[in-house]
C-alpha cells in the first residue's frame, strides 16, 4: 500500500498507508490527519483540502485541471506547488509522496 507523508503547518508528520485508488484527501480524512478538512467530500467544489506538494513529487502528481485551478484561486496561500488533495489519486508510483498543509484552510 502506498505511503503518504502529511506534514502539518507546525512540522508534525503523519506517515499514512493510503489504499491505491483513493485520493490524498481521503487518506488524510480517513486517518484523522489534522489540517485537511475536505468540506465538499472530494468533489473539487471547495479548497479546504489544499496542500503543497513537495517539489520532488510535482511531476508525478500532475498539474491542476481547469476546475481545480479555479478552486485554488480561493486558497489564500496558494503557491506554484499547490494542489487540492482530492484531485491527487494515490497510485503505487506515489509511494513516498510528501505533502504539506497550509496554516489554515480558508
Amino acid at each position: 500500500m502506498p505511503q503518504v507523508t502529511y506534514i502539518e503547518h507546525d512540522g508534525t508528520e503523519h506517515l499514512i498507508d493510503v489504499e491505491d485508488g483513493l485520493s490524498v484527501m481521503r487518506g488524510a480524512v480517513d486517518n484523522n490527519v489534522p489540517g485537511i478538512d475536505g468540506d465538499c467530500g472530494g468533489e473539487c467544489a471547495c479548497a479546504t483540502c489544499h496542500v503543497f506538494v513537495d517539489e520532488a513529487w510535482l511531476a508525478r502528481t500532475g498539474t491542476p485541471g481547469e476546475q481545480e485551478a479555479s478552486m485554488l484561486s480561493f486558497a489564500a496561500t496558494a503557491q506554484p506547488n499547490s494542489r487540492l488533495s482530492c484531485q491527487i489519486t494515490v497510485t503505487p508510483a506515489l509511494d513516498g509522496l510528501v505533502v504539506r498543509m497550509p496554516e489554515a484552510q480558508h
